[in-house]
């Protein structure tokens, strides 16, 4: 599948907003540890992407009823969904001047993943985290994501590459009063 930047100007990639606020403290606090262990941007954003998959839990993975969306709650509170760990990792990928775009696909419900820009290309990863069945792992090369979608039963990759975190993501994160609120109003797809 051919990627798709939304935004032609690369520096959109590395922006800060309100969901990924990598400007915050806990963002820069997090990223400085991590980069003392990196001895280069390939090395800090493998270590980014295992940070988020392995220390912070999938929220319906581990039963927690809080919802984040803000890379820096995420961090702090250590929970959050597909999506909210996409923000995190995009943040961390920024603070380090890593372009990183949020993607997505769709099952029953929008996965939400990201895209690093290393070596003049980007490669989608996908922090959701493992458990039996999803091994998602870092990689340059062949994708390792948790899930593949199957395009006979409906499911699909969106090949957009976005700057921001999509506004219809981003409504339903911001109006969940709790997990469960949230699993019940995840959309089912998103507009062309």
């Amino acid at each position: 599948m051919e990627l798709i930047q939304k935004s032609p100007d690369l520096s959109a990639y590395l922006a800060a907003d309100e969901a990924i606020d990598h400007h915050h403290p806990q963002v820069r606090e997090v990223a400085g540890q991590l980069a003392k262990e990196a001895e280069d941007s390939y090395a800090y954003a493998r270590l980014a992407f295992e940070f988020v998959r392995d220390t912070i839990p999938h929220s319906q993975d581990s039963g927690d009823p809080r919802v984040t969306w803000r890379a820096s709650d995420v961090l702090e509170q250590r929970t959050g969904i597909c999506y909210a760990k996409a923000h995190a990792l995009a943040a961390l990928l920024r603070a380090e001047d890593i372009p990183t775009a949020l993607c997505y696909q769709r099952f029953d419900v929008v996965h939400g993943l990201v895209a690093v820009r290393l070596d003049g290309a980007w490669h989608r990863q996908d922090p959701r985290g493992n458990k039996p069945g999803v091994d998602a792992r870092f990689s340059l090369g062949r994708e390792r994501l948790a899930f593949t979608p199957d395009t006979a039963a409906g499911e699909a990759d969106y090949p957009h590459l976005y700057a921001a975190p999509h506004p219809v993501v981003l409504d339903v994160l911001r109006a969940a009063t709790d997990r469960s609120h949230l699993w019940a109003t995840l959309p089912p797809g998103l507009p062309s």
